[in-house]
């Protein structure tokens, strides 16, 4: 049986966050569907208005039993971060968790409503930094994670140096797909996991059923790091757009949506985002983890956690051996 999760004042029945993933893959529907199901859900704040934040938050509370537990993933990156955190603790949520930098005052405000905040960390250095600022857990995310990546580390290298660095709980994130991913993590010192590309291909994930499909098509050869707006490599899927990133240097901004504090501009990672999004899964960024290719079926939350829930135990048996 999987230990139980502990931050703060949250106690969830299994140690698995979902991932919070942009743009409109996890919203309302995924994170309610995790929080009834045991884990910890997260809706991510990314390319969505603060009112649609706010109703996303609302709804995601009308689902879910009293149990269950919704955080909010802000970027200190976008240029409304603070406008959204100041919303999501307005709205009562459980917990936030941001990445894409470190702000002082996420802290102090999450202190101040008497909500936990999280960090999304890739290094001892960071993760020290996080909990001395007043981070309630951090989450460390090696290289093999999809999306923006913040080291080129595995994750199994980086969580042993994080677990000694600090006192705070520790969840390991990046290329954890099956029970026995989460075994490993937990034997090595982590609290919990968090999981994002296995819950896209879930019925209840909020993505376009062309977005889950690319997810079940995926063969290995199919994964790409690209250099994102952002400044950091991000892996996606490969597809028109990919190809066009990484062959021409004819690539132009079609649409701007100024979301960026830093932005090299050279394209409109927002913009591709939300095409894919709305179903355009070849002219627009479908991030991944490295492991994609290895989930074949798109399923229910409940049966997920059924089948993790099983290779763990199985996982647990043979180590006993």
């Amino acid at each position: 049986m999987f230990p139980q999760l502990k931050i703060a004042n949250m106690i969830a029945e299994y140690p698995i966050i979902q991932g919070g993933m942009g743009v409109g893959i996890s919203l309302s529907n995924l994170a309610s569907a995790v929080a009834n199901a045991g884990g910890i859900g997260i809706i991510s704040g990314t390319g969505i208005s603060v009112d649609e934040m706010r109703s996303q938050i609302r709804r995601a509370r009308e689902l879910t039993n009293e149990t269950g537990y919704i955080g909010v993933n802000v970027l200190f990156a976008m240029n409304d971060f603070a406008e959204k955190m100041k919303a999501a603790l307005e709205e009562k949520i459980d917990f936030i968790i941001s990445g894409a930098g470190i702000s002082r005052d996420m802290y102090a405000w999450g202190k101040q409503a008497g909500i936990p905040v999280l960090s999304i960390v890739s290094s001892a250095k960071l993760a020290r930094i996080s909990e001395r600022l007043g981070a309630a857990a951090v989450v460390v995310e090696g290289f093999e994670a999809g999306g923006h990546l913040g080291t080129d580390r595995p994750l199994f290298d980086i969580l042993p140096e994080v677990v000694e660095a600090v006192k705070i709980p520790v969840i390991a994130a990046g290329g954890i797909l099956h029970g026995a991913d989460i075994a490993k993590a937990i034997e090595m010192g982590a609290s919990g996991v968090q999981m994002g590309t296995r819950f896209v291909a879930s019925e209840e994930c909020d993505a376009p059923l062309a977005f889950k499909q690319k997810y079940v098509d995926a063969c290995e050869e199919d994964m790409q790091l690209i250099k994102t707006t952002v400044g950091l490599s991000g892996r996606a899927i490969s597809n028109q757009f990919t190809d066009l990133l990484l062959n021409s240097d004819k690539l132009r901004i079609t649409k701007c949506q100024d979301c960026l504090k830093n932005c090299s501009y050279r394209f409109c990672t927002l913009d591709s985002l939300l095409k894919s999004m709305n179903g355009d899964v070849e002219n627009g960024l479908v991030f991944a983890g490295a492991r994609v290719s290895e989930i074949k079926e798109i399923l229910p939350v409940r049966t997920i956690f059924k089948n993790l829930t099983a290779e763990y135990s199985e996982a647990l048996s043979h180590r006993a051996i």
